[in-house]
């Protein structure tokens, strides 16, 4: 009984009358076609925790991001020049969600822009140069959206760092930001990025360590000069690697080392900047590795709405690929002291807006990604030569048609005027560009109306000379002659993202 339990009849045949071999064949198909099975299940549940985590990192970083108002836009902006883009970087000083810690202040205080710089990635998406201007700079800032849905005034003659404080709110104003650079340029501004200290501070921890050089001892006295004592060593002299609060402090550093101004704490940002791109170039930019910097820099971002999600902004990162550190340029706007303020230094600076918007690399080479035709291009017909001497100048805009005030601006600012108002005119139906002058203004409205053939001139009350744009300039093509070489002093001072970290320690 026992013998026939162990092995009962019906298994030692076999199903199919083909003996024992054929019982160990069936067997043996069975276990195959379980193992089969087991493997695709696994490949399929493995698929699906990849997909599955991928999506949830996605949406986390989605979930991490903050955008800013688009409605806070000019209505008047630059047009587009090339494939290239305009991106404009602004570290905010901001003392919530736990930047306190990091940078000190008060948590209820408003929202303040540290450092800012323009940054033009040319069309050929194998160059780019960021432009800093320094947070004292006298700029014209258009009218800004407030909180309550009002608009502001042109206010001439203002430090640049004051935009991104109208409103007086704790997240800062970046549209009016935006507003100002695109007013002072003349270049659209494709994107806007806004990170804090403590996205700052996170970015420089993923990649292990930011290589610095400093050309003395650093102590808290130099970070902090309001101590009684020197205190602590921060920083010895010597190159040396940083990382998150440490990182901080390095950037915003700037009593006790070179001549203390913000000129050189922004060259010293510049240089930090290139290291930063060259650990994280080092690192590859792939997908795996661009996540956990997304992460870190995500957490405290805030952008426009064009980069307001996961795949946009890592999308916008890996087309930077291609972009070689020694294509990558440094520099600051043109500039002067002007008292204890940042005088921007005319036609100096019009000549590097020309350039970028015409994608002309610092040292002239055409960065366009355009093919080279063999026939040579009719020449222009040469712009009047007219010297504005910084005369003020308002412009409106009296057509339906935009981004012509912006347009005129860049001429008036190419001939040395100084463009406190780009608008909308009350009336969109002016057929004649209208050129309207005040007492004794008579001679600066005839030298902005040769800048405007066939501009009307009409004398009024109210003070100042304003141009007010008609249907005949917006049918006018707008002029096509080569930009304006970029002045050499401008180029001899570019910073390149591969320079030694040791290079020019005085930094100002």
């Amino acid at each position: 009984m026992t013998s026939s339990r162990r092995n009962p009849p019906s298994r030692r045949r076999g199903g199919g009358g083909g003996g024992e071999g054929g019982s160990r064949s069936g067997a043996g198909d069975r276990r195959r076609g379980r193992r089969i099975r087991l493997t695709l299940a696994v490949c399929v549940s493995l698929l699906v925790l990849v997909v599955g985590g991928a999506g949830w990192i996605y949406l986390q970083l989605n979930g991490n991001i903050n955008t800013f108002d688009a409605g806070g836009l000019s209505d008047d902006r630059p047009t587009g020049s090339s494939k290239g883009e305009n991106v404009l970087v602004i570290g905010s000083d901001a003392r919530t969600g736990g930047n306190n810690a990091l940078g000190g202040g008060d948590t209820n205080d408003i929202g303040r822009s540290d450092t800012a710089f323009l940054l033009h990635v040319y069309a050929d998406h194998q160059h780019a140069v960021g432009v800093s201007i320094p947070r004292d700079s006298l700029v014209t800032i258009p009218p800004c959206k407030l909180p309550d849905g009002t608009w502001t005034k042109a206010q001439n003659n203002t430090v640049f760092n004051a935009a991104y404080s109208i409103g007086q709110t704790p997240q800062g104003n970046p549209a009016c930001t935006q507003n100002t650079v695109e007013n002072l340029t003349g270049l659209r501004v494709d994107h806007t990025v806004v990170v804090d200290f403590k996205g700052f501070a996170g970015l420089t921890e993923v990649v292990g360590g930011v290589q610095v050089c400093l050309p003395q001892d650093v102590y808290e006295r130099d970070l902090s000069p309001h101590r009684a004592t020197r205190g602590q060593l921060l920083f010895p002299k010597g190159l040396q690697t940083v990382s998150g609060k440490k990182a901080l402090d390095y950037v915003r550093i700037r009593h006790g080392i070179g001549d203390g101004s913000d000129i050189g704490r922004i060259k010293r940002q510049q240089a930090f900047v290139s290291s930063l791109l060259k650990e994280i170039k080092s690192n590859g930019l792939t997908p795996t590795n661009l996540l956990p910097l997304a992460d870190a820099a995500t957490k405290s971002l805030t952008v426009d709405p064009g980069l307001g999600s996961a795949d946009k902004l890592i999308s916008f990162a890996m087309s930077l690929k291609d972009i070689d550190l020694h294509n990558t340029k440094f520099i600051t706007i043109p500039w002067r002291y002007q008292g204890e303020r940042v005088a921007i230094v005319h036609p100096d600076a019009d000549a590097l807006w020309a350039a970028l918007k015409a994608d002309r690399t610092l040292d002239g080479h055409d960065a366009s990604g355009r093919k080279t035709t063999p026939h040579t291009p009719a020449s222009p017909t040469p712009e009047p030569t007219v010297s504005g001497n910084g005369r003020a100048i308002a412009v409106y805009n009296g057509t339906t048609t935009r981004g012509l005030a912006a347009r005129a601006a860049t001429t008036l600012t190419t001939h040395g005027f100084t463009v406190t108002t780009t608008a909308t005119a009350h009336a969109h139906n002016h057929t004649t560009t209208l050129i309207e002058y005040g007492p004794g203004q008579q001679s600066t409205a005839q030298a902005v109306a040769a800048l405007f053939p066939g501009a009307q001139l009409q004398p009024v009350t109210a003070p100042g000379v304003s141009v007010v744009l008609g249907q005949t300039y917006a049918d006018t093509p707008a002029a096509s002659a080569a930009p304006t070489a970029v002045p050499s002093k401008v180029a001899h001072d570019a910073r390149s993202a591969d320079d030694n970290p040791c290079s020019n320690l005085t930094y100002g």
